[in-house]
């Protein structure tokens, strides 16, 4: 009898580069481990909200107001399984071919997924705002505010990241995972990190 895929709950904003490599290694170790993503949404312009930042980067997380929306509204009106076609949609426009976060690009996006585009229409609106702050909220509250997107959570084990560039494909990725979950799943183990050294890698 085949092992049941473990549920992997990612959380994810469509504008952040590190997450969008993040969810690709994932992808890869669907393949070679059994788990089975499951995605939500989290909001860079709401974490940061009441937070000093910089004028470029508010101005930057201005923008990312528009596809968590879109994102959130898809979600209400068709279930949480469009998130994952969406987020690869909206994020390989994003992060590959570095197409702006405007209406033309997330109503191309939303064809992509075969979605109605009068849904970019959420993008200028707050109606699914109060939905976009609880998804925002169950993902930050297992993991912890002083941290952004991913956040990830299976089996009871909740961390951020990893932050990682290019993503690994095939075994590499597995093994990657193998190792997050043991230091994450250690009790009382909070951080392992070190000082980037290398843009984005979006191959």
């Amino acid at each position: 009898m085949s092992e049941q895929p473990a549920t992997v709950d990612f959380w994810f904003d469509p504008k952040c580069p590190w997450a969008w490599i993040t969810s690709r290694w994932l992808l890869e170790v669907e393949k070679v481990r059994p788990v089975r993503a499951r995605w939500h949404v989290m909001s860079l312009a709401v974490l940061n909200e009441d937070k000093e930042v910089s004028e470029e980067y508010r101005r930057l997380i201005a923008e990312a107001w528009g596809p968590v929306r879109v994102a959130i509204a898809a979600e209400q009106r068709f279930g949480n399984e469009v998130l994952g076609p969406l987020y690869t949609a909206l994020g390989t426009r994003f992060h590959v071919h570095k197409e702006p976060a405007t209406t033309e690009t997330i109503t191309a996006a939303l064809a992509d997924t075969g979605l109605p585009g009068d849904l970019a229409q959420a993008a200028g609106s707050s109606d699914y705002d109060g939905a976009l702050r609880r998804s925002h909220k169950d993902g930050m509250d297992r993991v912890g505010y002083e941290v952004g997107t991913p956040a990830v959570s299976v089996d009871g084990v909740s961390f951020f990241g990893p932050v990682v560039t290019p993503a690994p494909k095939g075994e590499q990725a597995g093994k990657l995972w193998d190792g997050v979950l043991l230091v994450a799943g250690t009790d009382g183990f909070y951080e392992l990190k070190r000082s980037r050294d290398r843009d984005p890698v979006f191959d």
